[in-house]
Parts: structure tokens; sequence; C-alpha cells
């Protein structure tokens, strides 16, 4: 039998699967403060000194699909919230982190209640709902987050080149078309985050 022969290529579906698992390997890893960003694809984002990337508008790219089931066990569709300022923030409830930070999402979003603006975690790596709801319970968070455990909404629900999550805990802003106009790579406090949404609000 030649070399050849029992050299055969991987099947196409076992590279894509480990090119799902490498990319999942990444957003395991719970990160503090990370100013460091680089750009892919025809994306032109300025990263600023306190770490947040943002698009000028007239340049920004949509999201994919973000949908699913939330921790509560409603539905929800990111694309409805289409006309409000989105919030999505990346989270775990082992987290260090996201404790941190989760104190001040919830003042910025009892603030802005009323306004147009819509908070929407994306829980991920939680083994259960339970620990996902305990995490909320006690920090009083207001707003839904859609249970991700396996992280497939992150890794997919953002166009490659775009500003997309690369760490627990990140946070995305969306324009109110939709359209991905913020990044932080780390936990963030409410100053930052309001710098992050305030624009956008002003918005025409």
């Amino acid at each position: 039998m030649s070399l050849s022969r029992g050299l055969r290529p991987a099947p196409r579906r076992a590279l894509a699967a480990v090119g799902v698992l490498s990319a999942a390997l990444v957003l395991s890893a719970c990160g503090g403060d990370d100013n460091g960003t680089s750009g892919g694809g025809n994306t032109n984002f300025v990263t600023s000194k306190g770490g947040i990337s943002t698009v000028p508008k007239g340049e920004r790219a949509g999201i994919n699909t973000i949908a699913g089931e939330t921790l509560e066990g409603e539905k929800l569709d990111v694309a409805d919230l289409k006309g409000k300022v989105v919030v999505l923030n990346v989270w775990g409830s082992w987290c260090g982190p996201c404790r941190a930070e989760a104190p001040h999402f919830v003042k910025a979003a009892n603030d802005l209640k009323g306004q147009d603006v819509a908070f929407v975690g994306l829980n991920t790596r939680d083994a259960n709902k339970q620990q996902a709801l305990a995490f909320e319970a006690d920090y009083k968070v207001p707003y839904p987050s859609l249970y991700d455990r396996d992280g497939k909404l992150i890794l997919f629900g953002f166009p490659k080149g775009t500003l997309s999550p690369k760490g627990i805990p990140s946070t995305v802003v969306l324009d109110k078309e939709g359209k991905i106009a913020a990044r932080a790579l780390m936990a963030v406090d409410e100053a930052k985050l309001r710098s992050m949404i305030d624009p956008l609000l002003k918005e025409k």
C-alpha cells in the first residue's frame, strides 16, 4: 500500500470542528483589562487609550443572528431591538471581572431606563442556568441574558473582521440601526460604559 493512501486529508467537517473548538478555547478564558486590540477584514475602527474600540457611523457592520432562550426561558432576538442602542455584555457567573463590573451595568441600566437603550447579557460557560440565575439575583440584574453555554452565539453572531467579543468579559454596543459601534475587551466601570452608549443615543 502506498504511503499517500494512508495520509488522506481530514474531512471538512472535522476541520471545521477543530476551528470551532479553537475559537471556543479563546473565549473560555476570563480576563481582566486588555487595552490591546486589533482589527481584521476591512473594518476601520479606532482604539482609545482606555481600551474601547469604536467605528465611525457609515462604516459599521451589522451582526449575524443573535437569538435564543433567556435564562428565564423566554425567547429573545436582538434583531427585534432595532431602533434602540443595544448593549451586549458577555459574562459568566464564574468570572471574577464579570462580578466586578456587574454593579456598574446594573446602575447604568437602571439610570437609562425609559430611554432608547436595551441591555442584553450573553451568559456563557455556566454549566447550568441556576448558577447564572443566582448571579443575576445577587446583583439584581434588571435585564435579560441569553443562555449561550457553549458560546455559539458569541462565536457566530458577529461577522469576521468586526468588533466581536474575544474574551470574557467583553461588551459590544450596537447603534440604533443594529450595527456594531463600540467594543470593550475588559471589565468596564460605569463611566466607560456610558462613554460607549451616550454618543450613540445622540446620533440621528
